[in-house]
């Protein structure tokens, strides 16, 4: 039940939240799971109905089809959950991630009047005072905002991103739901704790929080421009950040071509092939030099200008990378060029603070030296990211290894990009521009400057290591004195060890008592202490009959464990 949960209060609070999240995953097949979960138990839940159509549905499509229309069905937040879950594959299976990729943010507009009078409230003046032109017809929509076109007083043309109504609020109960829903199944399916759902759930609710916000957009734009300032071949549009706010975001409004438009890019006058040799220059440059990366560069958020000049589009995503997380990157690609399998294993088990101590370092070399093999032909010239992204992510998978954060991203934008490279020029290889920037950071890594540097550094660190000794040692000391000292022993299997010791004490202890009361009911028999039974003591009996009752529940514990 439900109710068992602590979860009362939030369930009266959300019925009818919870009551449709909960016909909707059933109506697509998975009653037998909410049943067994305990939280089919809301009224209004035509469970026959709904078992109906779960037995439809559970015929005709596959499972993560099924999870899939899920997601789309239960509206903004679970679509945005099930975007962020396609770029994490190491949490999910292939034929659920290739699915969650399918989401689209196909919602309907909301009236243009709502729209007129978020802005008019967010910057408290009237409309017509700060744009001389609005269209009440949006140009787009999606889960969280819609987007309509206006003309500043200076003649400017601008977008206008303006969120939902209400959709905060929608947010933030959906993801009180969302935990709850995981609390529960991770208590009644233990096979669903090995996904984490804490974590997920977590990154989940500070990344959409976040993206609710739009001046975090605004920044990123802003940093962009920053980072790209005077860049021949890319222009950045500009932000207003006098007319944005956290539910508005006002920028230039940008008149170029799709990226994926072949047609009408020639049609214009421009080069497909130098928009793509441009286009991974700018990509690279953002990754290698910058670590600050357009994470989503779909076609649709990518506009060619005149000149064969590229404007990105929707900063809401975007990939942030240290500077040990380029240098691994770098690491791996030269050492793919290379073919050096036992190099690479070394470094991903190094980078990888999450790594297993069992990890089969034999294994892992062989599935690199496999992935080399079938993907590389020792040379950087034949490399395709989006063929060898899977298999990468599997090697992680299935050694316990801790992926670096946004290294997915990083990966996911080159493939996007080799794909859309591909389109532009059917001879595009995103590697060749890859391979100068990878031998420039391990030159760099490498350098006398940087390694005296270091020597400096750690120089530094070991004198106030050595001034500050002996005030430690007195401390240590001090405590040591007074009895102060603790010492944690952690096991990571301590607590199994532990149960299995209690369970052996238990054992010996009831046999004990067992044994005890087999030989004290003996000695009340033969001193036949009243009442009697046909001159045998009643207490004697009870005592033999209680034993062998005891003495079976034993015996069958031990077999139930399959252990004599």
């Amino acid at each position: 039940m439900i109710f068992k949960n602590g979860l009362i209060a939030k369930t009266y609070r959300h019925a009818n939240r919870y009551g449709e999240i909960i016909s909707i995953i059933m109506k697509h097949g998975f009653s037998d799971l909410i049943e067994r979960a305990g939280i089919d138990k809301l009224p209004g839940l035509n469970k026959k109905e709904l078992n109906k159509n779960s037995d439809e549905a559970s015929s005709r499509e596959t499972i993560w089809s099924r999870i899939r229309k899920v997601f789309e069905e239960l509206g903004p937040t679970f679509i945005k959950l099930g975007q962020m879950l396609s770029n994490r594959p190491h949490l999910i299976p292939n034929e659920l991630l290739n699915e969650l990729e399918k989401l689209q943010n196909s919602v309907p507009m909301f009236p243009a009047e709502d729209a007129i009078n978020i802005i008019e409230k967010e910057l408290s003046q009237p409309l017509s005072n700060l744009f001389a032109d609005f269209s009440m017809e949006p140009i787009g929509a999606a889960s969280i905002a819609q987007v309509h076109k206006a003309t500043l007083h200076n003649g400017k043309n601008v977008i206008i991103k303006v969120q939902r109504p209400g959709i905060k609020r929608i947010i933030d109960i959906d993801i009180e739901i969302i935990k709850d829903i995981a609390a529960i199944l991770e208590n009644y399916e233990p096979e669903f704790k090995k996904f984490n759902f804490n974590n997920i759930i977590h990154e989940f609710e500070k990344n959409i929080l976040k993206e609710l916000n739009f001046l975090f957009e605004a920044a990123n734009m802003e940093k962009f421009k920053l980072n790209f300032d005077k860049c021949p071949g890319i222009y950045v549009p500009e932000c207003h950040k006098e007319y944005s706010t956290q539910s508005i975001l006002v920028m230039e409004f940008i008149d170029g071509v799709k990226i994926s438009d072949i047609e009408e890019i020639k049609n214009r006058g421009l080069s497909p092939e130098i928009i793509a040799d441009n286009g991974a220059k700018l990509i690279l440059k953002q990754i290698f030099k910058h670590g600050f990366f357009h994470a989503d560069p779909h076609p649709g958020n990518i506009m060619v200008l005149n000149d064969n000049v590229i404007c990105f589009l929707d900063y809401g995503m975007m990939g942030l990378l240290t500077r040990s997380t380029r240098e691994f990157f770098s690491s791996i690609l030269i050492d793919l060029a290379g073919g050096d399998a036992r190099q690479i294993a070394k470094t991903l088990a190094a980078f990888s603070s999450g790594y297993d101590n069992d990890l089969n370092m034999s294994n892992l070399e062989m599935q690199i030296t496999e992935l080399i093999e079938t993907h590389f032909y020792q040379s950087l010239n034949h490399m395709d990211i989006g063929t060898i992204l899977n298999d990468l992510i599997k090697i992680f998978t299935e050694n316990n290894l801790k992926m670096p954060p946004d290294f997915y991203l990083l990966l996911r934008s080159l493939a996007m990009f080799q794909a859309n490279g591909e389109k532009l020029n059917k001879n595009f290889q995103i590697s060749e521009h890859i391979k100068p920037y990878a031998r420039q950071i391990l030159k760099a890594r490498y350098s006398p400057v940087k390694f005296l540097r270091e020597i400096y550094s750690s120089g530094i660190e070991t004198a106030s290591l050595i001034k500050d000794l002996p005030l430690e040692i007195k401390y240590l000391i001090n405590k040591l004195k007074h009895g102060k000292i603790k010492i944690d022993i952690e096991h990571g299997k301590i607590e199994q060890l532990l149960t299995t010791h209690e369970r052996t004490a238990n054992k010996i202890a009831f046999s004990v008592v067992l044994a005890s009361l087999i030989i004290g009911s003996s000695i009340v028999v033969h001193s036949k202490i009243p009442p009697l039974w046909n001159e045998v003591p009643l207490i004697g009996i009870g005592g033999f009959l209680f034993a062998s009752i005891l003495g079976f529940w034993l015996l069958i514990s031990i077999l139930r464990h399959e252990k004599l």
